[in-house]
Order: structure tokens, then sequence, then C-alpha cells
């Protein structure tokens, strides 16, 4: 603990560095853990490792909590960000984008449908289902959590977080930053071994309507470490070694089982330690992909229906092992280029017209130089 507190300044987070090479490694992950079944053999059956796409998920909601912690805790604390122009920031930050997706996800099925096209799975595309991720309250116990797009229960779930962090962050401000990171840790185990005991699943392998419940525990968990980061300054090297350490020991991990309580433990200290490690200079590809990050989480699913509805309608199933693959690697790359596209005709705009009528409101000086990440 000594060498943890010996630097004398808290590294800031950056643009380009290794937080931002992180979420594209795990966007891209999020990326074939989606396509896996659609695989000539389903990656499940070449590794299990491949079905345990939640430590992705938990990736994410943690490290949401970090990084808004980092880049809100002494703007909300010292007043320079209102809690109101925060929520306005994250509200619009996500759910524009969503909505257009849904729409496209609409539009693509009433459009193959008045052309005679049916789904291979109808069941995913059940309009019962469409008002509940339309509005993103699937997370909340309202039926409509699959089909369409499904991994949009965390945006909903991310959402409830999101109201909680100046509340959050008012409150860790208070403890000592040791007591801080221990109670978080304690608070999400106390929540596994609740969710274990009163409804049966693991906190964070819960049903989509529990989403909310699977998600606090873990964005709080986050929210402790960005508070303790952003007091306890930690040495640049130390951190670096840390994380390479606990990414080894999280590959290792998965490669001969599931140990999903250690694996959470090694994804908080990989998250943490990226965030100790100075960006000396901004890598503008890390950069670039790390900001469609958002894009790829959540058009991937959309791009993979439309990819693969397509070869299967030209008869794909008749095609050498060899043609799959390669037209299921082409997909994986489909994925991230329509993400991109998504980014710079829609997302990049909207979000530069929405910052812009914030930045000329009244509270537009309290606006951060640099926008927060994408989850």
């Amino acid at each position: 603990m000594s060498d943890i507190t010996r630097s004398s300044t808290v590294t800031p987070i950056a643009r380009g560095g290794w937080l931002d090479g992180l979420r594209i490694a795990v966007a891209l992950m999020i990326v074939l853990y989606h396509f896996r079944s659609a695989a000539p053999v389903p990656l499940d059956q070449i590794h299990p490792v491949f079905d345990r796409g939640y430590l992705l998920t938990n990736f994410f909601i943690i490290d949401s909590g970090y990084v808004l912690g980092r880049i809100y805790y002494r703007r909300l604390i010292d007043g320079r960000t209102s809690a109101g122009l925060y929520i306005r920031q994250r509200f619009l930050r996500v759910v524009p984008a969503h909505l257009v997706v849904m729409i496209a996800f609409a539009g693509l099925v009433l459009g193959t449908a008045a052309i005679g096209m049916t789904p291979s799975n109808p069941y995913w595309f059940a309009w019962s289902a469409y008002p509940a991720q339309f509005f993103l309250v699937q997370a909340y116990g309202v039926p409509g959590g699959h089909g369409w797009n499904a991994p949009t229960w965390t945006l909903s779930a991310l959402l409830g977080c999101y109201l909680l962090l100046p509340g959050l962050l008012r409150l860790a401000h208070r403890l000592p930053p040791w007591a801080l990171l221990i109670g978080a840790a304690v608070l999400a185990l106390a929540a596994n071994a609740a969710t274990q005991a009163f409804l049966g699943y693991p906190v964070y392998r819960m049903p989509l309507g529990y989403g909310i419940l699977r998600a606090l525990p873990l964005f709080i968990l986050g929210v402790a470490m960005a508070a303790f980061a952003a007091r306890v300054p930690v040495r640049p090297r130390l951190g670096a070694t840390l994380g390479l350490v606990s990414v080894a020991a999280l590959a290792g991990f998965q490669a001969v089982g599931e140990f999903a309580i250690p694996s959470l433990a090694l994804i908080c200290a990989i998250i943490f330690t990226a965030g100790a490690i100075p960006v000396v200079k901004s890598v503008k590809l890390v950069e670039t992909l790390a900001l469609a990050s958002f894009s790829i989480f959540l058009t991937n699913e959309l791009v993979r229906i439309i990819w693969f509805a397509a070869f299967d309608a030209a008869g794909q199933a008749q095609w050498s092992d060899t043609v799959r693959w390669i037209v299921w690697g082409l997909g994986l790359g489909a994925a991230v280029a329509g993400a991109i596209v998504f980014r710079q005709a829609f997302d990049r705009p909207s979000q530069a017209w929405f910052t812009a009528r914030l930045s000329s409101g009244p509270l537009g000086r309290s606006l951060p130089k640099d926008p927060p990440p994408a989850l």
C-alpha cells in the first residue's frame, strides 16, 4: 500500500491511451460474442470462454462507473457542473442514437415483410417486446428484454445508474479512500450473495428484467475505484506492472475455467491500473476506434442480422466450410465498418449539435473540455 501512494500526483485520464485501448478490445470481443453462434462451428463448442459474454458486460458497466466517476468527480464535488446538466449530457449521449437504431430495426422488419420475407426466428422480433426496448425500460422488470436489439438492456440499466452518480460521488467524497474501496467490494459480494439466495442467480448473470439490480453494484464498484483514484496517486510503473499481471491472470483463469468472482476482481484491477498509466502521446487511431465503441455496441446486432440473412438467402448452408468461415470473418469486419459509418453519419454530428446547444446555455461553461466516453 505504501508503494501505491509514493507518487505525488494523480494521473489524469485522457483519450488515445490504455483505457481507450481496453474499450476497443472489449467492444471487438462483444462483436465476437454476438457472432459466435453464426460461425460454421459455434465458437462455444471450440472453447467455453466464448459463451462468457457476461464478463464483457461486467467490464463495460464497471468501466462506465470508473470513467464517469473520474470525469465528474471534481466537477460535481466542486459545483462546477450541476447534477441537472450532467444528467442531460448522459441522456443525450445514449438515447438519440439508441432510438435511431431501434427505428432501423423496425424498418428492417417492416420492409422485409412488405416484400414477402419473414424472419427465420419470428420470436426475436415480437412486436410486444418492442416498446420496452424502445423506451429503455426492459431492465426494470418490464417485459421486452429479448429479441430486437437485446444488448440494450445494459443501456436501460445504466441510465438508472447515471441518475445516482452525483449522490454516489458525494457519498464517496465523505469516506476515507481505502474504506470506500473495501466497502464497495463488500457491497458487490453482498449483492451477489443476496441475489443467489433470493433469486437463484449470481448478481453478474441475472435475467435481463433484473438488469438494474445486476448493474448497480458493479457501477458502484467502478465509481468507488474512480473516487479512490482521484485521491490516491499510483506510480505509473506499478500500475503498468499490476495491469499486465492482471491481464495474464485473467487469461489464465478463463483458459481453464469460469472463475467468475476472481475474474471480476481482475477486471477491476485492469481498469484501475489502465487509468493509472499516463498517456504520454495520444494515438489517433486508438482514440477514433474508442469513440466508435458505443456505435459498435449499439449497431452490431443489426449488422449481424442483415449480413447473415443476406448470405442465408444466397444459399450459404450449401457452401464449403472454408467459404463460410470467410463470410463469417468478413461479417465481423462489416460490424466494425457499419459502426464507424453510423458514428460518422449520425452519432458524431448529432453529439456535436447537442454539445453546441448545451454550451450556449446558461450552464455551458461547466461542460467538460473533453466529451465523456460512450458508456
